[in-house]
């Protein structure tokens, strides 16, 4: 989406460009149409980037002013933690996506209207599919790669490089892992999903791992994709427990085993195990099962920008004012949103950082101050 503003004080010259013909498109789909818009447990950690620029964005709007702004626009969110702790769901993305109508009945909209490019003499030219629209201020918040389905485009980072800004490598993430041939196994489990432990660099995820046709998906393999680059990743197929306290007995492994059956099954195949006795295992087989405990991997690579939630990398944010986000290349001009770089980890935190910078850029827009 593009915002120009012609006129602080009265409102009546600021126009909303959107590409589609709809607004609120990805807002619609996401959480399963019931938008994950904030989490209970936010904090500068949960992102990728500058910690210190996230920290300033958080300061300024916080989780908590978020509730209250969508509270007193009748949006009531609740904490839902089936997928990932802390997570503020509202009972329908439509619920948001109304609050924004209502709220910007003021504002022209060019809806179903591309823009092509920006240039800058006087004023900002934006040369659109239905014309020409000329603007004193334009903030450029058309997101990044991911969801191209729902009019997804490289504009953003096109702009910012004919103004001189750097762009940081532009990759998929919060999207599921493909996988080498030795993890081929993971494809026979397609439709299953455990809960795991992810190590990742120095990062460790717990959430739910699901088993898909191409690889791996779920929770907290979105997640461990946002902090992924290249090489191994290790899972703990049995977070919080301890793998002798199920080597007791004569029961046959995948019955001792608290996890899927069909999982086991496969991951013994993998190993080259009979499934047997645990009282009947060696030394070197017992050595083979407490892989489930530190399986690692490399990923092969990942599903792509097609699957991917969000796009990391993007605008360097050394080149964004950190407390207006107006561009220190070119006066008037400011970004917003996915297409810098900062990624949150799965779980409502990419909504609270792009909410926070709105409000914090609209503040400057309208001359308020801190």
């Amino acid at each position: 989406m593009f915002a120009s503003n012609l006129d602080k004080k009265k409102y009546k010259n600021i126009c909303l460009i959107e590409s589609n013909n709809k607004v609120g498109e990805k807002i619609k789909v996401s959480g399963g149409a019931k938008c994950n818009i904030t989490n209970d447990f936010v904090t500068r950690n949960n992102y990728l980037g500058d910690e210190n620029f996230v920290q300033n964005i958080l300061e300024k709007f916080s989780k908590d002013d978020l509730l209250k702004f969508l509270n007193k626009n009748n949006v009531f969110p609740r904490i839902n933690e089936k997928i990932v702790k802390g997570t503020y769901f509202c009972n329908s993305s439509q619920d948001v996506i109304d609050m924004f109508s209502f709220i910007t009945t003021h504002i022209k909209k060019y809806l179903d209207t591309k823009v092509l490019d920006l240039d800058f003499d006087t004023n900002f030219k934006i040369k659109t599919s239905r014309g020409v629209i000329e603007a004193k201020k334009v903030v450029v918040a058309s997101g990044g790669l991911s969801f191209s389905s729902l009019g997804a485009s490289p504009i953003a980072f096109d702009i910012a490089k004919k103004f001189g800004h750097s762009i940081n490598n532009t990759e998929p993430a919060l999207v599921g892992f493909t996988v080498q041939k030795e993890q081929f196994w993971f494809k026979n489990l397609s439709g299953i999903s455990l809960n795991v432990k992810v190590l990742v660099n120095d990062k460790e995820i717990e959430g739910s791992l699901l088993f898909a046709h191409k690889g791996c998906s779920g929770p907290a393999i979105l997640t461990t994709s946002l902090y992924w680059k290249k090489g191994k990743i290790i899972i703990d197929f049995l977070p919080n427990q301890k793998l002798e306290k199920f080597l007791k007995g004569n029961k046959n492994i995948s019955s001792s085993l608290c996890l899927p059956k069909r999982f086991i099954q496969e991951f013994l195949v993998s190993q080259n195990l009979e499934d047997k006795s645990v009282s009947k295992l060696t030394n070197d087989e017992i050595e083979k099962l407490k892989l489930l405990k530190n399986y690692e991997f490399s990923p092969a690579g990942n599903f792509g920008f097609t699957k991917a939630e969000v796009t990391k990398g993007g605008i360097c944010t050394n080149e964004i004012n950190n407390i207006t986000f107006e561009s220190l290349k070119q006066t008037g001009l400011y970004f917003l949103g996915e297409c810098l770089d900062i990624t949150g980890e799965l779980g409502g935190f990419n909504f609270q950082i792009v909410f926070s910078q709105a409000f914090i850029c609209a503040r400057e827009l309208n001359n308020i101050r801190y």
